[in-house]
């Protein structure tokens, strides 16, 4: 046994050796007084002077803590309870030295004797100064990337960097842009010439105060030569500089000089905010404590930090960009102002939505006097596909309006475009934008018959308000959305309109705007109102909210043409009903005031339009003339089969009729109805003798 106990003490006094000598961690030995009996020598910052110079004092006096009462305390508890205390995180620097604070992981363990007597504390000290600063950095580079992009602005992207960088990082932040790339353009390549202007974009200061800014945001101007700021942007290096009043450079930039020396800056990183190859600006981080100046490990950070705000600021460009393209072709497929006819006076409000370019309408002239009305909205992501995708839908309801389609038609064959852009949307590349659906109304106001045909395609029906203040959303059947392949057929319903009736045709955006169909309608009450104060009524009831699309609202204020305006006369089926048919078109030109050259075409389009419905129409034939904002002649017969336009040979003894027509008329058509076909031609009427269309309110 005395062997063993002998051997147990050289081999404790070995290992204590080994511990105090050769052990990466500093140890302390204290009394119970906690004065130092014994410390290592690989722990030189807790000491002022040799391990013998130390020894018998008190650990206080030796050592800056942080929280000397926290560690005393926490000392004595283990001295009195014998239960060990682990890793406390304390803040150390060597008595009286300066420099910066060393952080410290602190454990304590109760030495006692073979007999239990309590002997004194064991303290180990391990260094994470380092470890510690490794871990800040990591957290404030999550955070950027957690706080940094949430925002497709580049300027509201700026302003949550230098949030996020100080004063973790930073005491004062300035984060200043290519001016060019705050509009959304094409950021300059490297290095960056000394004449372009760049926007101090955001200022943060820790305290949150704004006061002593060399320059205020917002403000636009090239950065100074020479100093670490151009320097930085010419060669798209980091500059990690120590400041003081002798600083030379600082001569070149008066008024930053001397916002740096009332701020008591001591030491300054600026950064480049670059992505592949090209400069979108600089960030500019400043430290006012001088003993936490910038080390290197530091401007490794700015960097990571810069690189992510460069590709945020950068995505938000291309928004911008992306969002002013969209914006500008939406602006080119809407008509400045939209159409008014003689028969339809209208009025209408647009707001854009954040991703903009979804929503189009639009209102046009078709034959008999008629007017279109069309709403739109393309779903999904906005910006240039979908404006593009509206553009397409619009040209395509025009083309196919031309046809003279009734609207459930119209919207039967739009929706067969729509699913071809689908296709071949579906088609491009991975990573291209998705094939987008899209809703659509399309109406088809007549103001001989004093009704309004109408179809859906999951489209909002229409808010109807009538001249005596009541107001009604009909029940229509509404097909699939744009685009879509499934879903129950396009219908068509025709509605009843009395003179002066307002029609309200809204994008679903409108629902998402704090209105409902309801509140629309209560808007819509008092229809004597000018139709653009009823927009703005509703306008002034929408919440800022246009995250969901473009809110649209067309309003329509039907009239009935007058009786007046129109003349119709049923004729025989035989060969001399054209003669009849000139007679009373050459009379009620007259009656009109017609010109002679325009009543004289007229009369030769009246003729050849009569006699091809005598020749291969099928009676009854009836003769309508219209004079609108142009002059219209209808030729009715029972036959559905629809003439066709023939290039005569020389020798042909017929054939030419509806050649004719189409030298002479402005434009021709045919019209299908439910009991045969309208073959109509338009003329255009000299200003003189046009009507006066109704003046918009």
């Amino acid at each position: 046994m005395a062997h063993n106990e002998a051997i147990s003490a050289v081999e404790g006094a070995a290992v204590l050796e080994a511990l105090f000598h050769q052990s990466p961690a500093g140890l302390m030995l204290l009394d119970t007084e906690l004065r130092i009996l014994w410390i290592n020598v690989n722990t030189p910052v807790l000491k002022t002077g040799t391990p013998e110079e130390i020894t018998g004092r008190h650990f206080t006096d030796v050592c800056d803590l942080s929280a000397p009462g926290e560690v005393e305390t926490m000392l004595h508890g283990v001295l009195e309870s014998g239960a060990p205390a682990r890793g406390r995180r304390l803040g150390v620097r060597p008595k009286g030295a300066p420099g910066p604070e060393y952080r410290f992981s602190v454990s304590a363990f109760r030495l006692e004797d073979a007999q239990g007597r309590i002997l004194g504390v064991l303290t180990e000290i391990l260094g994470v100064t380092e470890y510690e600063k490794v871990r800040a950095r990591l957290r404030l580079l999550d955070s950027v990337r957690d706080r940094v992009g949430q925002t497709l602005d580049v300027v509201a992207t700026c302003e949550d960097l230098v949030q996020a960088v100080v004063p973790d990082l930073a005491d004062i932040a300035v984060v200043e842009v290519v001016e060019a790339v705050v509009r959304g353009e094409e950021p300059p390549p490297s290095p960056l010439g000394r004449e372009v202007p760049l926007r101090r974009a955001a200022f943060a200061r820790s305290g949150g105060e704004n006061q002593g800014q060399a320059h205020p945001v917002g403000d636009v101007r090239a950065l100074p030569f020479p100093t670490p700021y151009a320097q930085t942007l010419t060669d798209l290096k980091p500059r990690l500089v120590a400041l003081g009043p002798e600083t030379p450079w600082l001569a070149a930039v008066p008024q930053r000089a001397e916002a740096i020396r009332a701020s008591g800056v001591q030491s300054l990183v600026t950064t480049p905010l670059t992505l592949r190859g090209k400069v979108l600006g600089l960030m500019s981080l400043y430290r006012t404590d001088q003993g936490d100046v910038y080390d290197q490990g530091d401007v490794t950070l700015a960097e990571a930090v810069a690189a992510h705000a460069a590709l945020c600021i950068d995505n938000a460009r291309r928004y911008t960009r992306e969002h002013t393209i969209a914006l500008t072709i939406q602006r080119h497929l809407l008509l400045p102002e939209v159409a008014t006819q003689t028969t339809v006076e209208t009025a209408h409000i647009l707001v854009p939505s954040e991703t903009g370019g979804g929503g189009g309408f639009d209102t046009f002239a078709l034959s008999g006097a008629r007017t279109a009305l069309v709403v739109g909205e393309v779903a999904g992501r906005g910006g240039i596909h979908a404006a593009t995708t509206m553009g397409q839908i619009g040209t395509a309801a025009h083309a196919l309006a031309a046809l003279d389609l009734e609207p459930d038609e119209l919207l039967a064959r739009l929706n067969d475009t729509a699913i071809s852009l689908a296709q071949e949307r579906a088609a491009l590349p991975p990573g291209d934008p998705m094939p987008l659906t899209g809703s659509c109304a399309y109406a088809v106001y007549d103001p001989l018959a004093g009704t309004c045909t109408i179809a859906l395609a999951g489209h909002p029906p229409p808010v109807i308000a009538h001249p005596d203040g009541s107001t009604e959303i009909p029940h229509l059947p509404s097909g699939p959305p744009m685009g879509r392949t499934d879903g129950p057929p396009f219908a068509a319903t025709t509605v009843s309109l009395p003179d002066g009736s307002v029609l309200a045709f809204y994008t679903p955006s409108l629902l998402h705007t704090s209105q409902s169909p309801e509140t629309l309608q209560r808007a819509l009450a008092h229809t004597d109102r000018p139709l653009q104060d009823l927009c703005d009524d509703v306008l002034y009831g929408l919440r800022d909210d246009t995250r969901h699309g473009d809110v649209i609202l067309l309003l329509a204020r039907t009239h009935t043409l007058p009786a007046d305006q129109v003349a119709a006369w049923h004729l025989d089926s035989h060969p001399k009903a054209v003669a009849t048919a000139r007679t009373h078109a050459q009379h009620q030109l007259t009656h009109w005031g017609v010109g002679e050259e325009t009543a004289y075409t007229t009369e030769m389009i009246v003729s050849e339009l009569v006699t091809n419905a005598i020749r291969y129409g099928t009676p009854p034939v009836q003769l309508r003339l219209i004079k609108d904002r142009t002059l219209t002649c209808e030729v009715h017969d029972r036959n559905a089969l629809a003439p066709r336009l023939r290039h005569a040979k020389t020798i042909d003894e017929g054939g030419r009729g509806l050649f004719i027509i189409a030298r002479l008329a402005q434009n021709w058509g045919v019209r299908y109805s439910v009991d045969g076909k309208i073959v109509w031609a338009e003329q255009a009427l000299p200003p003189a003798n046009s009507p006066h269309p109704q003046q918009r309110s």
